[in-house]
């Protein structure tokens, strides 16, 4: 796991090593172990690099043939990948994954992304060729951003590093902001900063070094063209052959290595899997904080450690944690981020570091199998309006209303949601309903002043969401809605997963993000995945002999909730006072001053209104003030 930077001059200047080293000064947390450097005049690359495969020769940049690249990620199959260019003929000066991208990239050419399995954001300069080659896995794992004027393209694994370059300016950009206030991200390529971009997940870039045309392709996308033919059993016998093979080839590593473990589904099938073929006793990490039952789910994650044999390790961060580190937190993800998870998340990473440099978490499965309790909410009110109105919008009814009742319990901690869903309306398209269960904004923009209010424009929000979650081969509003999450929220989650961890130098890995695993789950029948609205049904039916009882029956998985509200109203009171209250704060000329005095004392159990408050005013005094 590294980090890469990058500069191209279209002025024709020779770059230079110290334009390239400020940058990948920014960003040394991502490679504390090597760095390297590359410049062919008007183009320059740098490396920061954390070993975890071929300790001893896998330097970066590295160079084959007429081809030179940077890498940030892990290819799972390389091992396989290196067999079979063996047997084309090509030699091989190093073990490491790195090498076999880019004899890859010699044998295929751009088409050696379809045979890549891992997370990676890469960067070829392909002087043969004249062109610069731009690659980000298939679901935006690894982040890769860029900026792109008349002048210069300048590329990085995370903006700070792009900002050291004297032709980026930090400039926000009001329309992510509202997406932001929306959704808690940004849609699509757009960050919130002005004219600096992210590399789409499943795309590649091709900059041409005769004209510096560029051109961004898609490579992949997952299929939802449903298969009809095969059974409930095939799929099932299918997926758990690639959860074991997904989870088998994720533990190649050459440093020490260990699981999060949450309490929760994904986690714990993770961590359950990966104990069966890792070598030794595995390592989990688990966090909690000691304000009550409601913010302590340690019972789960001791029985799944127990059961492997593992070895448990835990932290109870604290208020002092909090204060101490919020900011740091803030600098290192780059954007502000309005779920308070990402603070215990830090705190578990640094935890892991301390024991091991790469962790497999269970990222991922709520977007691919149906985990979201606004996936039943929203078929609660469609298989209503089916039964009211005899009629469907999908072709067939996935889930009728006498199901789904039995499922219910499930959402009933979701009841201040389901009141908002249905103050907003029913019966709408599905595209205005799903809108309706993400937006945010409504409680969110009364801590905003009137003007700014005034400048909100939530149907152009709602066009721009429109055409992600509309897909041409979404037909189901079961696939739709997952579709988008795993374009956008999930995008949002991976960018935390990626900072948290890379800001301690670990390594961390998501193998239900395989794109196997997503191909077949999307072709599979909607109404076969999401049988009787039960949530993650398929995942359920393919692991129940795997799981303990416990954790299959939970229905009370609470997503690491901070108890902040109780901190706000106690020892951090003063230190939120002085962050959302100050003289800065106030000069901005956006927030209502007065109604976040209020929310300070009065923020509800598991609210995040403070939380992405803080955030954003740190990322303001943070990256925008300095």
């Amino acid at each position: 796991m590294c980090g890469i930077v990058g500069i191209l001059d279209k002025t024709q200047k020779s770059v230079t090593e110290q334009q390239l080293r400020k940058m990948a000064n920014r960003i040394a947390h991502r490679g504390p172990d090597d760095e390297g450097y590359y410049v062919s005049k008007n183009v320059g690359l740098g490396h920061k690099r954390l070993s975890i495969i071929d300790l001893k020769s896998g330097h970066q940049p590295m160079t084959s043939s007429d081809s030179t690249i940077v890498f940030n990620g892990e290819i799972y199959n390389y091992v396989e990948l290196r067999e079979s260019l063996k047997q084309k003929g090509y030699q091989f000066e190093t073990n490491s994954d790195t090498e076999v991208i880019l004899k890859m990239y010699d044998e295929y050419g751009t088409d050696c992304l379809n045979y890549l399995n891992g997370m990676f954001a890469f960067v070829i300069h392909d002087t043969k060729r004249s062109n610069i080659f731009i690659a980000r896995d298939h679901f935006g794992i690894k982040p890769l951003y860029y900026f792109n004027s008349e002048e210069h393209f300048i590329f990085g694994s995370e903006i700070k590093a792009l900002l050291k370059h004297s032709s980026v300016s930090a400039v926000p950009n009001y329309a992510s902001l509202q997406e932001y206030l929306t959704f808690q991200f940004a849609l699509g390529q757009n960050t919130m900063f002005e004219n600096i971009y992210k590399v789409l997940p499943g795309h590649y870039m091709l900059i041409d070094l005769n004209n510096y045309r560029t051109k961004q392709i898609c490579y992949w996308e997952p299929n939802f063209h449903v298969d009809k033919h095969h059974t409930e059993l095939y799929f099932t016998e299918e997926l758990r052959s690639l959860l074991e093979d997904t989870i088998k080839i994720q533990l190649r590593s050459d440093v020490p290595l260990g699981t999060y473990l949450s309490g929760g589904m994904d986690s714990s099938i993770v961590t359950i899997l990966a104990s069966k073929y890792y070598d030794g006793r595995l390592k989990t990490f688990t966090g909690a904080f000691r304000e009550g039952l409601d913010f302590d789910e340690t019972s789960f994650a001791k029985e799944v450690s127990r059961e492997v044999n593992g070895q448990y390790f835990e932290i109870y961060p604290t208020q002092r944690d909090f204060t101490d580190n919020l900011q740091k937190l803030i600098y290192q993800l780059d954007e502000p981020v309005a779920g308070p998870g990402i603070f215990p998340q830090f705190m578990v990473s640094k935890l892991a570091k301390e024991n091991v440099t790469v962790v497999l978490g269970g990222q991922g499965g709520d977007e691919i199998f149906g985990g979201y309790a606004r996936y039943m909410i929203a078929y609660f009110e469609q298989a209503m309006k089916g039964a009211m109105f005899e009629s469907t919008e999908e072709g067939e009814h996935i889930v009728s209303l006498e199901s789904i009742i039995p499922n219910l319990p499930y959402i009933h901690r979701y009841v201040p949601m389901m009141r908002e869903f249905w103050e907003k309306g029913a019966f709408e398209p599905m595209d205005r309903r799903y809108f309706h269960l993400l937006d945010r904004s409504g409680s969110s923009l009364s801590y905003f002043t009137n003007d700014f209010q005034n400048t909100f424009n939530k149907e152009a929000v709602f066009e721009r969401f429109q055409k992600l979650f509309n897909h041409p081969d979404t037909l189901s509003y079961y696939n739709k809605m997952p579709h988008f999450d795993m374009f956008g929220s999930l995008l949002g989650l991976l960018q935390v997963e990626d900072r948290v961890s890379m800001s301690v130098s670990l390594e961390s890995r998501v193998p239900l993000l395989d794109r196997r695993i997503v191909d077949l789950v999307a072709k599979m029948p909607p109404a076969m995945k999401y049988k009787g609205a039960g949530m993650k049904y398929l995942l359920k039916k393919t692991t129940n002999d795997i799981l303990p009882e416990s954790i299959k029956n939970r229905k009370d998985k609470m997503g690491f909730p901070v108890p902040l509200h109780l901190w706000a109203k106690n020892g951090a009171s003063d230190f939120i006072h002085d962050i959302l209250l100050s003289k800065r704060s106030k000069e901005r000329g956006i927030f209502n001053h007065a109604s976040i005095e209020d929310l300070i004392k009065s923020e509800r159990s598991f609210g995040r209104s403070l939380w992405g408050l803080l955030s954003l005013e740190l990322w303001f005094t943070t990256f925008i003030d300095n």
